[in-house]
This record gives structure tokens, sequence and C-alpha cells, in this order.
């Protein structure tokens, strides 16, 4: 006959002095310099240094941002340069009426902002930005948009659209 065991109580494991944060695993309360509890790591393996961590994150930011720089080059290419003339600067109600004659003298379609401006304003009044409508390419397009900022006088203004 065999004498009936009674189970140990299992041992707490040690609560860590000082600042501590979870197991990167698990949740449980482990010391600020340790990633992984003892359950999760039995064999007390080393930890990946931050620096290893924080490298192979801007690494990653660093390829992603390159690879957005390439994207981009190949999305643009071919849209613009852009040539404007202003057609007219009507009254409208509080603003302007501005229409603009943007030539697309690239090899693809694209938009282009335009940047109005009084050159006789000495107030520092940065003028106005035109987003236009896609251009094809070699075409030009007349379009008419209301700005408020540049007042409401009919006068000579500046206009210079650049590429994307």
């Amino acid at each position: 006959m065999t004498t009936p065991q009674t189970a140990q109580p299992a041992t707490a494991p040690v609560a860590p002095t000082g600042p501590t944060h979870p197991c990167a695993r698990c949740g449980a309360t482990v010391a600020i310099d340790v990633g992984l509890c003892e359950r999760c790591n039995p064999l007390g393996l080393r930890d990946v240094s931050s620096s290893q961590v924080h490298g192979i994150a801007i690494g990653g930011v660093i390829a992603f941002v390159i690879f957005l720089a390439i994207a981009g080059r190949f999305a643009l290419a071919g849209v613009g340069p852009f040539e404007v003339r202003l057609a007219g600067a009507v009254p409208d109600g509080a603003g302007l009426a501005i229409t603009l004659d943007v030539t697309n003298r690239g090899t693809s379609s694209g938009q282009t902002t335009c940047h109005v401006t009084d050159p006789a304003d000495r107030t520092g009044n940065p003028g106005e930005f035109i987003l236009s409508p896609t251009i094809e390419a070699g075409q030009t397009l007349t379009f008419t948009e209301s700005v408020s900022t540049l007042g409401s006088s009919p006068r000579t203004l500046d206009v210079d659209c650049s590429s994307p």
C-alpha cells in the first residue's frame, strides 16, 4: 500500500526589485533589463539587445523611405513642366474669380499647383494656391477658381505653376 503524498505548495516566483515591465511573451512582471520571464525562457538564454531591435526598426524605416522615393519617381515621371497664363481676374462676391490657361509640356498627364500673388502687395499676404484639374500630356486646360485672400478688385497678378 502506498501512502498518500501531500502536494508541496508551489513556490511563487521571486518578484524583481526595482523597475519592472511585463514579459514580452506572457505578461508576467520581470525586471527592466530582462525581456522574458523564467517560465518563457527556462534555459536563461540571452535576450536580444535593444540596439539590435532598434537597428532593425530603423533599417526598416530607411528601406521604406527609399521604396517610397523610387515609387514616387516612377509615378511622377514625365509630368510637367507647366506653362501658365492668367486669362482673367474678375470680381466674384468678396473675392476674385481667377481664370488660368495651363499647358502640360510633359509626356504624362498630371496636376500642378499654381501660386497666385499680388506683386504690389507689401503686407506679407502669401497669396493663394490653386490646384489644377488633371491636364493630359501636351494639352492646355482653361479653368476658373474663386479666391478670397487677394481681395475683390481686379489688378495685375503674378501666377507660377510648378511641377509636382
